[in-house]
C-alpha cells in the first residue's frame, strides 16, 4: 500500500457538483460559481489536473456542462452532498481504500453518501479495498513517507468508532493506510462539525514541512488553539527522524455567518493540483496566506478563490476534492 502525498502527479482529481436544492437553497447557485472556478484554476487550460466531476441529477449535468465546458469531464452519479474528501475513496497507487462513512458522527446521513467510495472507484476503474471502520479523508493527512497527522478530538471521538483508543487507532490506521508513525493533535477549530479535521488545522507541505496558521486579528476565535498546534508540531519528528519545521501563515481571522457565529473558516484548506494551488480565502488576510503559501510552492501558481457559499455547507476546496495519483 503506497499513498502518495497530494503533492505527487496526478492522474485526476475527483470532485462533486453542488446538486441539491433543498441542501443549498439560495446558496445553490453562488456554490457552483465557487466551485466551478476551483475546478478551472486546477484544470489551469489544460496545463494542470484533469477533472472529474460528478453531477447528481438531470439539472445538475446540464448546469455543469454549461458552467464547466471543456474544462471537466462530468460524470453522473448519486450522492447525498459534494464532500467527497470525507465520502470518497482515499486513492493508492493501482488501487483505493475505502471506509465507512457514518455522516461525522451521525450529524448529517444523507441518501447515496455511503456510496461514493465504490461509485468513483468505478468510475476511476481501480479495485476498492473496504476497511471496516468509520474514517474521513479530511481526518488524515499524510507525507508519503509513512507520517500521518490526525487529531485525537476527531479519531477518538466515540461518535465514530466506540471502542478507540489511541493504540488501536494507530493499529488501524498503519495496517489501512501503510504508515508507520501517527502524530496527535488535539483539538480543531471553533464550531467544526467535523470534531476537528486536521485539513483545517495543518497540512504537509513538503517531508518534514507542515504548514498551519497564525491567528489574525485580536477576536479571532482559535488563537489559543492555533498557537497550540504550531508548539505540539515544532516538538514532533516525522517517520523518518526528521524533526519537523513548521510554518505559519495568517488565518481569515472572525468569519461569522448570518447569525454571527463564528464558522470554521481556514486557509488549511487548500486542494494542491499539478500546477495550482487553490487556497479558500475569506477575509482581509487572503493576499497575505497566498503570499505565504506561494513562497512553499515554487513549481506551482498559488491562487487564492473566495469559498464563502461552499462554507455555508461546512467545508471547502480541499473538502470537496479526492487526488488520484498517477
Amino acid at each position: 500500500m503506497m499513498i502518495p502525498p497530494e503533492w505527487a502527479p496526478h492522474k485526476a482529481i475527483w470532485t462533486a457538483w453542488p446538486s441539491a436544492a433543498d441542501l443549498w437553497g439560495e446558496d445553490l447557485e453562488p456554490a457552483r460559481l465557487e466551485v466551478a472556478a476551483m475546478i478551472r484554476a486546477l484544470y489551469d487550460e489544460g496545463r494542470g489536473d484533469t477533472m472529474r466531476v460528478f453531477a447528481c441529477g438531470r439539472e445538475a449535468e446540464a448546469s455543469a456542462r454549461l458552467a464547466l465546458r471543456q474544462s471537466a469531464e462530468i460524470v453522473p452519479g448519486a450522492f447525498g452532498d459534494i464532500w467527497f474528501r470525507d465520502t470518497g475513496p482515499i486513492f493508492a497507487r493501482g488501487g483505493a481504500v475505502g471506509f465507512k462513512f457514518n455522516g461525522w458522527g451521525g450529524k448529517y446521513q444523507l441518501s447515496h453518501d455511503t456510496e461514493v467510495a465504490d461509485q468513483i472507484a468505478r468510475a476511476a476503474g481501480v479495485e476498492l479495498a473496504r476497511h471496516d471502520f468509520v474514517l474521513e479523508g479530511g481526518a488524515v493527512e499524510m507525507d508519503g513517507e509513512g507520517t500521518l497527522l490526525t487529531t485525537r478530538q476527531c479519531l477518538l471521538n466515540p461518535n465514530r468508532n466506540a471502542d478507540w483508543d489511541e493504540a488501536r487507532a494507530e493499529a488501524a490506521l498503519k495496517r489501512a493506510l501503510g504508515v508507520e508513525r501517527i502524530l496527535w493533535l488535539d483539538e480543531g477549530l471553533a464550531n467544526d462539525h467535523t470534531d476537528g479535521h486536521i485539513d483545517n488545522l495543518a497540512r504537509f507541505v513538503a517531508p518534514g514541512r507542515v504548514v498551519c496558521q497564525q491567528a489574525y486579528g485580536d477576536d479571532d476565535p482559535n488563537a489559543d488553539v492555533l498557537d497550540e498546534i504550531a508548539l505540539t508540531l515544532a516538538a514532533m519528528k516525522d517517520a523518518q527522524g526528521r524533526k519537523l519545521e513548521v510554518i505559519r501563515i495568517p488565518s481569515p481571522g472572525l468569519v461569522v455567518d448570518e447569525d454571527a457565529d463564528a464558522v470554521p473558516a481556514s486557509h488549511m484548506n487548500f486542494v494542491i493540483g499539478n500546477s495550482t494551488v487553490v487556497m479558500p480565502i475569506y477575509s482581509d488576510s487572503g493576499d497575505d496566506a497566498v503570499n505565504a503559501l506561494g513562497a512553499l510552492f515554487p513549481g506551482r501558481k498559488v491562487v487564492g478563490l473566495s469559498s464563502h457559499a461552499i462554507l455555508t455547507g461546512g467545508g471547502s476546496f480541499h473538502c470537496i476534492t479526492q487526488q488520484e495519483p498517477a
